[in-house]
């Protein structure tokens, strides 16, 4: 039988919290409403369950995997730290080996493991290519594409893409057509190529200023077209606002620019939740050193190569340095949700019952999701 819970905390709002009373039911919110005298004791601040739309793995695990352990233990450690709803992105890699990795992604989605798939490669830029192999990224290729989409069975969210390589345009419609979401990322388009992008079959860019040249005032190239179409448009920009791929004067100005569209990621690897050391992300070595990930090119100067922060370590930095924690959460929670077709990252009846207790450092002391409490995080 499903337990009723009745949590009470300090919900985020716009410049402070409300009070509030949760009741869970059957997996979902029943109720929120403001606290009143008798009810529970407060359990800390509250927040919805965080969604990450970007994440390659965690504990040591990789979601670049056929293997259903390695899958779950990338996911548990997630979810442990408050990210309840998350996408299992890929890398480059061979075709045949993609296809078999999305099938076996795609038998977790249909478990609840994980909440879809995105592919991240193999149709991207050489030259802003990253941690992703040289030898293995294609031209972009309409049929191979559709083979994804029929591997995915249905559970292919997001696919990042250079708009600007020959073939760019079949691959979107494609995608579009099968209801994936089609983001702009490891590109070197121009402004103009961005903007026209963004306002056609794309509506994500896949962690804005990594994996593209840096914008010029003579030469805006993809970040400031996107930043253009986000602002007057329904695009939204990741950032992986760890403190290693962005600056955080970068995080705090494009959080001012488009408030609304922005959606923050981890682009975890392996090695999120864990020491440094040697791990894989996909077909590369990746050494990870005083916390940073990248490419074991023999002189600890490769390329970064994915994130080792969870969704929660974003939030409570940037909280710490004087962002609003409820523009914080619509870019941990409802933003990215929304831009994916997922029915999470909110506290209102009707919705899974995925909770978030921390402290008042932001750390999280209890994590509920679909309506049962997970092992507390460590």
């Amino acid at each position: 039988m499903d337990l009723e819970h009745v949590v009470r905390g300090r919900a985020p709002r716009p410049g402070g919290f409300d009070d509030v009373v949760v009741t869970v039911s059957a997996g979902l919110v029943s109720e929120v409403r403001a606290a009143v005298p008798g009810d529970p004791s407060t359990s800390g601040i509250l927040l919805p369950g965080l969604v990450d739309i970007h994440n390659h793995g965690g504990g040591g695990a990789s979601f670049h995997t056929t293997s259903p352990d390695e899958i779950a233990t990338a996911a548990g450690v997630h979810q442990a730290a408050g990210t309840t709803t998350l996408l299992a992105s890929t890398v480059t890699d061979s075709p045949s080996r993609l296809l078999s990795v999305v099938a076996s992604l795609a038998t977790a989605a249909e478990a609840g493991l994980i909440a879809g798939i995105h592919m991240e490669g193999p149709f991207l830029e050489h030259s802003c290519r990253g941690a992703h192999d040289p030898a293995l990224l294609l031209a972009p290729d309409a049929g191979l594409a559709r083979e994804f989409v029929a591997a995915a069975r249905g559970h292919l969210r997001v696919m990042t893409l250079a708009a600007e390589l020959p073939g760019a345009d079949e691959v979107a419609s494609a995608l579009t057509e099968a209801g994936v979401v089609v983001a702009l990322g490891h590109t070197a388009a121009s402004a103009s190529q961005a903007r026209a992008f963004l306002s056609g079959p794309g509506s994500l860019v896949t962690h804005l200023f990594n994996g593209m040249p840096p914008a010029h005032h003579r030469s805006p190239g993809p970040v400031l077209g996107s930043l253009g179409a986000a602002g007057v448009g329904d695009a939204c920009v990741e950032l992986i606002a760890d403190g290693v791929h962005l600056d955080d004067e970068t995080v705090r100005a494009v959080m001012s620019m488009v408030p609304g569209s922005v959606v923050l990621v981890t682009d975890a690897m392996a090695a999120a939740g864990m020491a440094d050391g040697d791990y894989q992300l996909g077909p590369l070595a990746v050494e990870v050193r005083d916390g940073v990930a990248r490419i074991a090119d023999g002189t600890g100067n490769g390329s970064i190569a994915g994130g080792t922060s969870r969704l929660i370590d974003q939030v409570r930095r940037h909280a710490a340095a004087g962002i609003d924690l409820a523009m914080l959460m619509r870019a941990s929670s409802l933003r990215p949700a929304s831009v994916v077709g997922l029915d999470a990252g909110r506290l209102e009846p009707g919705v899974r019952a995925d909770l978030v207790l921390t402290d008042e450092s932001l750390q999280p002391t209890r994590v509920m999701r679909g309506g049962a409490w997970l092992t507390t995080p460590a």
